[in-house]
This record gives C-alpha cells, structure tokens and sequence, in this order.
C-alpha cells in the first residue's frame, strides 16, 4: 500500500510551481487511466452515503476529508464482516490540503475502486453559514480537478445523491 501523506518541497517561483502542479495531474490523470470507467450499474443502486464503496470526499472551508475504504486482504467469504473481519477496520478517514487531491486520489489502490473511477463529494454538513460561499468555491475546484483527471464526481447532500448520476 502507498502512503497517502509525504513531504514537499516548496518551488522557488510561481512559474516552477505551476508546472509542478500541472505535472501532478497528468501523473494522476495517467494512473487513474488504469482504474476502468464508472460502472453506472454498480454505484447508482447506492442509495446511503454510507453504502459508498469507492473513495468519498467531504469539502470543507480549509481541506477536503477523504474517505477510502480499503480492500479486503483476505479473498475468502469466511468471516467476512463478522467480528473478526469488520468493515471499519478498513476504512481510512484523511484530512488532504485541496491542493494534493489529484495526489492523494493517486494513491488509492486500484481495489479500493469498485465502481471504476466515480468519487462521492459532498460539501460538510455542519460549516456555519458564514462559511458556505468558500465551501462551493471549494466544491468547484475540487470538482474541476476530478475533472481534469478523469474520475467522475457524484454530487452527494444530506446523504442523498444530487449530482451526475
């Protein structure tokens, strides 16, 4: 499994950074080639945020939480969400910078992917209202990065899908 934190440097210009930024991308558009397309099928049957199998992301003023569930290392059926092989124990919750969400996405393994290259996002429920207008401002970029990457944004609110299905 990849890390999904790390340190950077910082680039010496505006001009350096932005090529660095659009580096990033295309590194993450290229990987997350490899996941296949959404299957429709599979993630427009989920009716519950909480039934969400594939990576989550929830928007927030200052960072975006992501929600990964990991596989199960173990292929057998035996035990599988008993007590001896939770579900939670699988689920990882990260606080990214908004800037790293091409990267951290990048990280994820293939498996953890059910439902090919679809994230739900959703902005954060209990923001004050003072904070609404730069929650959507951060919604759009985020999305805008999904976009610019390949992977399909579910627009999820209240627990109830919105978006693009």
């Amino acid at each position: 499994m990849v890390p999904l934190t790390g340190c950077h440097s910082r680039p010496a210009s505006a001009a350096e950074a932005s090529r660095e930024a659009a580096a990033q991308l295309n590194d993450a558009r290229r990987d997350l080639a490899q996941i296949p397309p959404p299957s429709k099928t599979l993630y427009m049957s989920v009716s519950s945020i909480s039934g969400w199998q594939n990576p989550s992301l929830t928007v927030q003023e200052k960072m975006i939480t992501l929600h990964v569930l990991m596989p199960d290392a173990n292929p057998s059926d035996l035990g599988k969400g008993t007590m001896l092989r939770p579900e939670a124990a699988r689920r990882q919750i990260l606080n990214i910078d908004p800037t790293n969400l091409a990267e951290a996405l990048n990280a994820i393994p293939k498996e953890a992917w059910p439902y090919g290259r679809v994230v739900a996002i959703e902005e954060a429920h209990d923001a004050p209202e003072v904070a609404r207008r730069q929650l959507r401002i951060n919604m759009e970029k985020a999305m805008d990065t999904l976009n610019s990457i390949g992977v399909v944004a579910d627009e999820w609110n209240n627990d109830r899908p919105v978006g693009v299905r």
